[in-house]
């Protein structure tokens, strides 16, 4: 049995409940995070597409972009949402961050964007890696990565099992996990009414795709912010801007420390 869990899957139901909303939050979100309006003139990689949101945004804000996805389903989603908004200057292939035959064949980018993705693979630093040699010198990568919690080496085991698990027994797990949450937003004095509505502001997504995606989402690797930052130092990259999440205890899972940071000349 492959013990993947199966992203496309998720990521195909996420995208054909895909609102102009959740596309402009996305759009509003990128440029924020990129500190530009613009990406006009400009290659765009986006590893592990998965429903092709983002892809979507850079080409519409003007990006020549490359898609690429590990899961046939997450790449067959976003061939589609490519085929409908009928954008030319974009592509969407089947590959893996961890194939070096594949990843030569891309050439280099101004912008490589890999959001929540590198800690699925089984090779998290071999991946970092791999998406560091992709940027053009003075391009840009974009990387988003687990926070390493005390608990984590729990939730590898619980993405283990729920990946293997039967329909039923995931929306159980689903179920208790939403229902823990939603306490939790409770005792913090948070109305999970409004966080649920609102979550789409978090880059189009939506709150029921991802608690899936984390509870199933194996490979599963974590790291330390300090360790990031050294990787991409060794790299050769300079961090301009940086969202770290503050430390706890992981009972709930763990969000991602996210990096912008460019590459020397």
């Amino acid at each position: 049995m492959d013990e993947r869990f199966r992203f496309g899957e998720n990521w195909s139901k996420f995208a054909s409940r895909l609102n102009l909303t959740q596309v402009t939050a996305a759009e509003k979100s990128l440029q924020q995070l990129l500190d530009r309006e613009s990406l006009n003139g400009m290659t765009f990689l986006d590893i592990g597409s998965g429903s092709g949101i983002v892809s979507l945004v850079a080409s519409g804000m003007g990006a020549s972009v490359t898609s690429f996805d590990y899961d046939p389903d997450s790449v067959q989603t976003t061939d589609s949402i490519r085929d409908q908004t009928y954008r030319s200057d974009w592509r969407v292939l089947r590959g893996s961050i961890l194939d070096r035959e594949f990843l030569n064949t891309l050439g280099s980018f101004d912008i490589v964007y890999a959001w929540g993705v590198l800690h699925h693979t089984g090779a998290m630093w071999t991946a970092l890696d791999n998406a560091a040699s992709l940027v053009r010198p003075g391009g840009i990568l974009v990387v988003a990565l687990y926070r390493k919690t005390p608990l984590c080496w729990a939730w590898k085991q619980e993405k283990k099992l729920y990946t293997s698990a039967p329909f039923p027994i995931q929306a159980g797990i689903r179920a208790v996990y939403k229902a823990g949450f939603i306490l939790g937003l409770l005792a913090a004095g948070r109305n999970p009414v409004t966080y649920i509505r609102n979550y789409f502001n978090n880059r189009g997504m939506d709150w029921h795709t991802d608690v899936h995606d984390w509870l199933g989402g194996y490979p599963y690797e974590s790291a330390s912010a300090s360790d990031i930052r050294a990787n991409l130092s060794r790299l050769g990259f300079a961090i301009v801007r940086s969202s770290e999440r503050r430390p706890g205890f992981g009972l709930f899972g763990t969000g991602c420390d996210e990096f912008v940071a460019t590459r020397a000349h």
